[in-house]
Formats: structure tokens, sequence, C-alpha cells
């Protein structure tokens, strides 16, 4: 009877062991099952993250970009805290951390709302705003339990502004509502879900209470909670997601069904103990065979690289996926086949066959071999092939197994790269500008160009000595150069290179050449921070500009004696008047005093108008020789109306010999001019004189007859200027001529050398003002033309004030 006995009992034993063994692995599936439910919620909660994480730097990217006001971001703002119920609120934060919109939800307590233009709060949110502004990067954070916002997400977005920084947009989303409305309802219904700290402390979600101490050493007799956590991307350790499924069986020993199972077993363990044992070896070996089939091939579909097998005569005995799409044959049309196979070049056949005896004979390269592939289109690639031999279990090699890899496009980019950098190379040694580049804080030479070569050898001296005189930076300096500290700690190599490059122009008497520098931060290709220099010569530039000026300042000289030339008529008529009321003042005195019928009072008054008509001669001739005097530029604060003044003195002689009336206006109070009055007098008189001579073209009768000079006040681009213009009733200007208006020496007049209007706009321009002609039409009828030019106000001018109020004359 023993034995039948100790026969239950291991049966009894075993049946024990199967149902621990049974529940250990369902414990198993379970847990595995949390894991993959709570990884699929992390997924749900991580893309609800960054979606709201994408529009919110969407607002900051039309922030930066001047698109967005505080007006539209609000609308924006209250649009995605109702659209999206864990957003609970949404701030605009500037560089100064003061707060220049926000919105939040209602549900939002008062203290843990931003009011607009407070300063940020001091605690984690200022030093995750800090960290924002250091990474440029957007930034997550959980503010500590103490704070008022302990149940809030934050988001840091930084603003950019070209590079630098711009505040942040704020968005706190509420950790509660993250939880529920964005783990799925079918995992918060099988676990018990809950969002912690990185500290572990319940944040939000419910937890289900620890199973017994009695439990947690026999694991199969009591369910217990299987629980599994995992961060929550893109937060990272601040944030962790768990969940703890249910309990929802009495385990083994309390099932009725286990007793069950244990008297039937004990029941039929003679008959089924040998079959049982059968089976389930079976399935075993069917389970680890069907595993490590689909293994394998998941691995092959997988895989870029074609692999090849060979046996030890070269026969091909497999191929994987890949090869046969990089050759375009099947595997029923590769495997099997002997040498020459059908992907060689028929050019390389007999290398290749000779590189197959060396692999079949184990004469193998480390590094593989390239060789050239053909498809079965007949297009070539280029491949690398690596080796290596086939054993068996019992350590037997049983052929080659090959991979091959696609290495065309790689070939491509290093020929391209390799171009690239000739013609580069090529580029920059013919320029005829000399480059350099060399770290800061070394004398190392990283490039010189030939020009470089040429002018200062191979060494840094000439690259440091541009940098001296152009007045750049070599190097930052700190006070504590003289411990053994690195200088460049906190230098913020990113901004340093979108600096825009400095520009300076100097002599190098070495050279006896004018240089222009520029000069400019880079990454070197090892990291390290380098400073480029370009060198230009401008010898023959500064000569040419020098050239240019003198010739502008003989022209403007020759253009007033040319005017005056044009105006020695008139100005000859002006001066007879008075030299002949002279005349006949002194004739009459002579003959009223020699016939003794003058008395002491007629001789005064008569000799006070002869010094007075004497006084106006003067004066015209004193004029005519300051316009034509050759003068160098002397820019004077000047008042716009003695200018108008001067000028039309001078230019209504013209304009009466030509029967033309003049009138002109000066708004009053008109801010005084940083200019040259001489120049701005050569402007007006040569536009009043061909105003007059276009009237006296169109033959216009006397009442037409009219020039206007107009001198009022005008903001230019929101800049204040003082605008001249003068309106003429002539025949206009043809389109043709309005095309070549300023070009030089180009004229309408036969006798005309066609350098004045060229030199009123040259002298405009050189004021920085501008130049403007126009046709003034009536109907469809020229009734006139329109110059007008602008003078910018100076800063240290009065300001414009009133309405005009000028005098017309």
């Amino acid at each position: 009877m023993l034995a039948p006995l100790a026969a239950v009992l291991l049966f009894l034993a075993a049946i024990v062991s199967a149902f621990g063994y049974l529940r250990l692995e369902e414990m198993e599936r379970e847990q595995e099952a949390v894991k993959r439910d709570v990884e699929y919620a992390q997924q749900r909660v991580r893309l609800r993250l960054l979606e709201r994480q994408e529009q919110l730097m969407r607002i900051a990217r039309d922030i930066s970009n001047k698109e967005v006001d505080e007006e539209e971001f609000m609308g924006r703002a209250e649009s995605m805290v109702i659209q999206y119920p864990e957003l609970q609120a949404l701030s605009w934060i500037d560089e100064r951390r003061r707060v220049k919109a926000s919105y939040a939800a209602p549900s939002v307590a008062v203290n843990q709302q931003h009011i607009p233009g407070e300063v940020l709060r001091p605690g984690e949110t200022e030093s995750m705003y800090g960290l924002a502004r250091d990474l440029l990067q957007p930034v997550y954070s959980q503010p500590g339990a103490e704070t008022d916002s302990a149940g809030l997400l934050q988001l840091h977005v930084p603003l950019t502004d070209q590079g630098r920084f711009g505040g942040v947009i704020l968005g706190e989303y509420s950790i509660d509502s993250l939880l529920r409305y964005g783990v799925p309802s079918e995992v918060s219904a099988k676990y018990a879900v809950a969002l912690l700290d990185g500290k572990g402390r319940l944040l939000a979600g419910s937890t289900v209470p620890v199973r017994s101490p009695i439990a947690s050493w026999l694991p199969w007799t009591a369910p217990q909670a299987n629980e599994y956590e995992v961060p929550v991307s893109p937060v990272g350790n601040g944030l962790v997601i768990r969940a703890q499924a249910y309990r929802t069986s009495l385990g083994v020993i309390g099932s009725g069904l286990f007793w069950l199972v244990g008297t039937l077993s004990a029941m039929t363990a003679w008959m089924l103990i040998g079959n049982w044992r059968h089976t389930r070896r079976r399935l075993q070996a069917q389970r680890a065979l069907v595993a490590e089939t689909n293994f394998r091939r998941a691995m092959e579909n997988s895989m870029l690289t074609g692999m090849r097998a060979l046996d030890m005569q070269g026969r091909i005995t497999y191929v994987n996926a890949a090869f046969c799409q990089m050759t375009g044959w099947s595997e029923a049309e590769l495997v099997g086949r002997t040498p020459p196979f059908p992907y060689w070049p028929e050019e390389d056949r007999e290398l290749l066959a000779d590189r197959l005896e060396d692999e079949l004979q184990g004469r193998t390269r480390p590094g593989g071999f390239q060789v050239r592939v053909k498809r079965k289109d007949g297009s070539r690639f280029d491949a690398r092939l690596y080796m290596s031999p086939l054993v068996d279990a019992k350590g037997r090699q049983t052929g080659w197994m090959t991979s091959m890899t696609d290495i065309t496009e790689p070939n491509r980019i290093r020929e391209q790269l390799q171009a690239s950098h000739e013609r580069f190379t090529t580029v920059l040694e013919a320029l005829d500008a000399s480059v350099s580049v060399a770290p800061l804080g070394s004398e190392e030479l990283l490039f010189a160009n030939k020009l470089y070569r040429q002018w200062f050898g191979t060494n840094t001296a000439g690259h440091l000595q541009m940098v001296a005189q152009a007045g750049v930076p070599d190097q930052p300096r700190t006070d504590e150069s003289l411990d053994e500290v690195d200088s460049f700690v906190g230098l913020p190599t990113g901004q340093l290179e979108a600096v825009q490059a400095g520009n300076a122009e100097i002599f190098v008497h070495e050279l006896g050449k004018w240089l222009e520098v520029r000069s400019r931060y880079l990454n070197w290709v090892d990291g390290r921070l380098a400073q480029m220099v370009i060198t230009t010569d401008i010898t023959a530039r500064r000569l040419a500009e020098e050239q240019a000026a003198a010739q502008a300042e003989r022209a403007q000289t020759a253009s007033r004696l040319i005017t005056m030339g044009e105006m020695a008529s008139s100005v000859a008529h002006e001066l007879n008047q008075p030299l002949t009321a002279i005349n006949n003042y002194c004739n009459g005195m002579v003959s009223r005093i020699k016939g003794k019928q003058i008395q002491e009072q007629d001789l005064l008054a008569a000799l006070d108008k002869t010094a007075r008509q004497a006084q106006r001669a003067g004066q015209i001739i004193q004029r005519i020789r300051t316009f034509v005097k050759r003068s160098e530029p002397n820019r004077q604060l000047a008042d716009v109306t003695q200018m108008v003044t001067e000028a039309v003195e001078l230019a209504e002689i013209e304009l009466r010999r030509r029967n033309v009336r003049l009138s002109h206006y000066v708004a009053a109070r008109l801010p005084q001019l940083m200019v040259d009055p001489i120049l701005i007098e050569q402007v007006l008189v040569n536009l009043l004189k061909n105003a007059a001579e276009s009237i006296e073209l169109a033959q216009r009768p006397t009442a037409r007859r009219s020039v206007e000079l107009r001198v009022v006040p005008k903001s230019v681009e929101g800049q204040p200027v003082v605008e001249f213009s003068v309106r003429d009733s002539g025949q206009g200007l043809a389109p043709e001529v309005m095309a070549r208006l300023y070009e030089a020496f180009f004229s309408t007049k036969a006798e005309g050398m066609g350098i004045g209007l060229s030199l009123c706009r040259s002298i405009v321009e050189s004021h920085q003002g501008r130049m403007l002609a126009e046709n003034i039409y009536n109907g469809t009828e020229v009734a006139g033309c329109l110059f007008s030019f602008w003078i910018p106000v100076s800063g240290a001018t009065n300001n414009i004030a009133g309405k005009d109020a000028g005098v017309t004359a």
C-alpha cells in the first residue's frame, strides 16, 4: 500500500506544483498586460502633452514674428483653455519676468493666477524660467508640494527674436484633468491609475491597498496588486504614471476548482500521467520552434543588409529578402546557383571569381571589400561585402555567410564632398581678398588663402594685426586672467556666431595699402571658437573716391559759374539801373552846383540816394561773388528763410528778364537745418531758372507766366523734414525726358551741358534728402511741372510747431 500512496502523494504534489507554476505564469501575463496598458496610457498622455506643446510653440513663433499681440494672445489662450480641459492657464511673460498677458480657467484660484503687469513670483517657476532662457528649449516643471500650484504642471516655451531670448509662454496643466482626460477609459476601468511626482508622492488618481504579509511569501496563494510605473515623456522623471490591477480572484487555495481538479487528478492520475507528460513536452517544443522561426523571419525581413549563404563548394544555399531587393532576382532564381552568379557584371566576372575562390579558401579580409553588382534590369550599384564562416552545432564549418551593403549613395556623397572641397579651396585661393581663420586666444593659424600668404606669410601676425587695427577684440578679457582659469567660461558661442560681421577700413604702412577688414566669429570643425578675418585691398577705391569728391566739388563750382554766365545779361541789366541812377544823380548835382541852384538839404538828399544806389549795386555784386565763389563744403545750422531770401534775390534777376512772376511762401517757425547754405541756394536757383526757361519755351501768356516756391514742414516715414517745392506753368516733361532727367550730360536745351539737375540731386542726397519731379495736369493737358526736394531736420534744431503762417511775396 505504501507504493500507491507514495505515488498519489507525489501526483498531488505535482498537481500543486503545476497550479503554482500556472499561477506564476498568469501573474507574469498580468504583469505584462499592466505594463502594456501603462505604456499605452503613457503614450496617450505624451501625445496630448506634445500636441499642447506644439500649439504653444506655434503661438510663441507667431509672437516672435510680431504676428500676435496681447489681445490676439488672449483670444487664442481662451480658445485653448476652453477646448482642452487639462489646460488651466496660459501666460505671456517677457524677458524682464513681467507678465504681459494671462488667461486662466474659471476653476483656477485667484492666488494661482498671473496678473498682467506683475513680476514673476520667485521660486521654482522663476528657476524654470531661467532654465528655459538658458536652454532656449521648452521646459516642464512640477511645483513643489508646499506651493499653491502643487496640482499643476507647468510648461515654459521660450520666445526668441533673431536668436535673442524674448520671454516665455507659460502653460499650466491640471494634473488631475490630465489624468482624467489623457488616460484611456479602458485603462482606468481595469486599473487604479495615479500620477506621481519624482519623489513618489501622489499627485492625482487612486491606489489599491497593499496585500497581506502572508501573501508576500506565497504569491500564488492569494491575488496581489500587479503594478507598473513609467515616466511621462516629455516631462521626464518629474511626472510618473502608475497603474495597479484590481483584485479579481480569490487565489488558488481559496478556489473550489483547485480541490475538484485535485480530486479528479488523483482518480485519473494513473491513466493520464503518461499522455499528459508527452503532450506537454510536445507543445513546449512546438512553441519554442514557432517562436524561433518567427523571430528569425522577422529579423531577416527587417534587415536592410543583404544576406547570402554559400556551402563549401560556392553554391548559394540561402538569400534574404533584402538581398533579393538589391539585385532584383528572386530567391528561387538564386538559391542553388553556382558561380558565375547572375548578379556579377560581365566585365568583372574574372576578378569576382578570384575573390570568391580566396574567400572559400578562408582568405577573407576583416574590413570587407568593395564590388560592383548588376541588377536584373542591367543597372549597376556599388556594394561592400563581409564574409564569416557558418558553423553547425558540432563545431564544423558548413559554409560561408556573406552580408552585402549598398554603398552607392555614400560613395556619391563622398565624391561630391571631395569635389565641393576642391571647388571651395580653388575659389578661396583665387579670391582677390585675404582670408584667414585663427582660434581665439591662440597663435595657431587654422586657414590662410594665397593672398594672405603673399601679404603676411604663414603665421598669425598679420591676422592679429588686422584685428587690432580694425578695433575688433580677438578674445574676451576677465579679471581672473592672471589665474589658471578658463577665460571663456560662460561665453555664449551660439550668439557670437549670430552677430553680424564687423567692418573697418585701415591703412597698413608695411603694405602701403588701404584695406577693408571684415571679421566674424564661427565654430571651427573641431568645435573651437574661431575668428575669420577677410581683408580686401581698397586702395584704388579710396583714390577714386577722393578724385570723385574733388571732381564733384569742381563740378558744383562750374555749375554755379555756368548759371551766372547764363544770367550775365540779366545781371548786367540789374546792375545798369543803380549805376545809371548814380550817374544821373551825380550829373544833376554837378549842374545845380555850377548854377548855384542847390541847397545843402537837397544836396544831402541827393547824396543819400546816390549812396543807396551804390550800396544796392555792391550788394548785387557781393551776392553773385558769394554764389560763384569756390569754397570747401561747410555744413552749419542755417536759417531756411535766409537761404530762400538770398536764392530768390539771385533768381529774380533772371525771372524779371523773362517776364515771369515769382511768388514764394515760407512757413513760420521752421527749424534750422544742418546744411551747406551755398549748395542749397544753388539748387533753388537752378530750379527757379529752369522753371522760367520752361515757361518761356512754352510761350505762356502773361497771366500764366508764374513760378511758385513753397517751403513747408513735413513728415517722411516718421522723420521730420523740410520740403522745398518749385512749381511752374510750363510745358512739363516728356516721358523719355523723365526717364533720363538726372542723367549726367543729358539736356533738352541746345546750349545746355546737362549737369545742373544731376548736381542738384547729388547735393540733396549728400544732405540725406531726396528730389522728385512730376508733371501737373489739368484734365489730360499738362499744366506745368513740380520739382520738390526735402532735407531731414537735424536733431539739434528746434521742433516744428504751429500751423503754416508764412509771407507770400
